[in-house]
This record gives C-alpha cells, structure tokens and sequence, in this order.
C-alpha cells in the first residue's frame, strides 16, 4: 500500500501527461520525487550524470527504469539535451553536491557542481524553454548559524561552509533570470531530509544517513557532542509533495520557500528513536570531529509558514513512524545500499582544488 498522501485533485491533474525533467534524478530526493511523477501520469526525463560521491544510483529508479527516460550526461552540457529542454512543461532541478565536508576539503570540486554547472544549465534553459517553471532544491545551510528560531526566509544569509555559498550563488542564479522574466522558479530551502533511497553508504551525506545505515545494520548510532542541539527531520513523502505543490502552482506569490520537518527533536532523541526503531545498541556519544565542529550551526528548526500560507504544504509525517518506514525499505534492499568502493571525489575537482593549492 502506497503511504503517500493523496494530492489535492488540481495538483494530481497537473501532471497528468506532463513532460517533467528532473535533473539528479537518480539521487535521494530525485528518485522519490521521480516515482511519484510516474504515479501521477507524467512523462519523466532524468538527467544524472552519476558523478562519485553524489549519491547517484541506479536502483533508486528500478522499479520504474521502463516508465522514465534516463540521460547520463552532466547539467553544465545542457547544450546536448536542448531538445528535451524544448518540450519540458516543469523542471525540478536537484543536480549538486551536498556534503559540507567535502566543500571544505575540495571547495572547486563543489563550486563546479553547484554553481558553475548550474549557470551554464539555467542559461541553457532560459534560451531554449523560456519562461519555464523550474523548482531548485536549496538548503537550510545558507543561513549559517541561526540568530533566531525558528529560521525564516528572511533570517540574514551567513553560509559557514562552501557548499553554503555555492548553493546560495545557484539559487541566487535562479532568482535573477526570474527577475528578467526568462525563467518562472521556486527554491525550496530544504532542512534535513530522510528516507527509503538516501545514499546511506556515504558517510559525508549527513547524520541522519550514517545513524539510519549503523542501526540498520545493528550497530548504535554515534553522537557528537552532547546531542542537545535541534534538528527538524523532514521525511521524504512530504519533501516530495513541496516540489509538486511549488511545480503545480498557477502562481508563485514568493519566490523562496523554507520547507521543515513537523517539530523541533534533539539529535540524542533522533538517534535513541532511530535505535529503538531498528533493535540496535544504545547510542554512543564521542567528540566532535575537528571537521565537524569548524562547520557545525548548532540548533536549526524551520519557520514554514510561509509555504503553507502561499502553496498550501504542510509536514505530516512524524519522525517516530518517518524512521519506522524508512527501515522498513532498507530491510528489503539494504544490500543496494551499503559500501560497494571507497567513494572519492570527482577527480576533476580535485584535480582543479590541487591546481589552485
């Protein structure tokens, strides 16, 4: 049985038949979004160019591989699928890098992915589908350290980490060909997503996917620091309803949306409901990294006021029963998910890190 909520009738209708493009599609939130559009009727393109280390993989898809088209090349080569761009209705745009580590240790790499490959496709967009509604995938990590709680679009921009500022330059991109009038795009600022298809394997992704990964595999998750800071989880379902409810809207009275979890939990809260989830051990408190704390913002919880005032969202999904059904999937195709190869860097980006060193 499907758990997705049902769509309003207006949003399922919209994509009856329409030609959607989702770029990284074969990641995390890409893949779920992906399915979903199949479900509802859409004829779905995703372009992935599988880069390491991204998150990229092809059983994300499987059960729908013989339902969407599958292009592998980079997003900064739009120029090659200008055709398809030509007769996209909707774009949702989720190509780049998320770790905050690997920015800081290969900050080219991540300005490659996330800004200079995002300009060049956006241009290519706006030339050949002009006015055409794109939804670009932000994140939480643009405002910093919060100075207040919870965080709203209009919390001052103050990224502590490379991917911060790369991703705050590609949404910015977005903005300003909306302002021209060539393109018509919604950013979402994303607060921590989980679920069924997270790239649990890459340790660098995130905390919820290396506690989601241990206590799937029996061991206790581990916490750094005294696990008081807050976090707002936002489980896959309901991330995947914000970009359809921003790529159905008629009209978009905002531009930025912050899309958060349904209530503020404590990181020692998450890992014991993880670990109570899955049977596993006790979690184990250690130290902050070196790396970790020079980037760490503390608590975070979002204000998302605003998209439920403008398009009608709302967070449903608790993260007691969220962690529940993720692991349900994760018992079923684990082994799709857990360390193949040590995952290393696209080598053009370190390659241009080491050049500029």
């Amino acid at each position: 049985m499907s758990t997705w909520k049902i769509e309003t009738n207006e949003t399922a209708a919209s994509y009856s038949g329409a030609r959607v493009l989702i770029t990284g599609g074969l990641g995390f939130i890409g893949s779920n979004l992906a399915i979903r559009l199949v479900e509802l009727g859409a004829r779905v393109v995703i372009v992935d160019s599988m880069v390491p280390g991204c998150g990229a993989n092809l059983y994300n898809v499987a059960g729908v591989a013989d339902q969407v088209q599958i292009i592998r090349e980079d997003i900064s080569e739009a120029a090659k699928f200008r055709d398809v761009l030509q007769e996209t209705q909707v774009i949702f745009n989720l190509a780049g890098e998320i770790s905050h580590i690997n920015s800081m240790q290969f900050p080219v790499r991540d300005a490659i992915l996330n800004a200079t490959a995002q300009l060049r496709f956006l241009k290519e967009c706006a030339v050949h589908a002009p006015g055409i509604r794109v939804v670009y995938a932000g994140t939480r990590q643009i405002y910093g350290v919060p100075r207040y709680l919870p965080v709203d679009e209009d919390h001052p921009i103050d990224p502590i980490d490379f991917n911060g500022v790369h991703k705050r330059a590609a949404m910015m991109y977005h903005l300003l060909y909306s302002r021209e009038n060539r393109m018509d795009a919604a950013v979402l600022n994303l607060t921590n997503v989980y679920g069924p298809r997270m790239a649990i394997r890459l340790s660098h992704q995130g905390f919820l996917g290396a506690y989601i990964r241990r206590v799937a595999t029996g061991e206790p998750p581990e916490v750094y620091g005294d696990g008081e800071q807050l976090r707002d989880p936002l489980y896959i379902d309901d991330a995947v309803r914000a970009f359809l409810a921003a790529g159905s809207a008629s009209r978009l009275p905002s531009r930025v949306y912050n899309v958060g979890g349904p209530r503020p939990i404590q990181i020692r809260e998450i890992a014991e409901i993880a670990r109570q989830a899955a049977n596993a051990p006790a979690p184990v408190f250690k130290p902050f990294p070196r790396e970790q704390r020079a980037i760490h913002i503390g608590s975070y919880y979002t204000n998302s006021s605003r998209i439920l005032r403008e398009l009608g969202w709302a967070p449903e999904v608790d993260f007691a029963d969220g962690i529940r059904r993720t692991l349900a999937y994760y018992r079923g195709s684990l082994r799709q998910y857990l360390p193949q190869t040590p995952a290393n860097p696209d080598h053009i980006g370190v390659e241009a890190d080491r050049a500029l060193a």
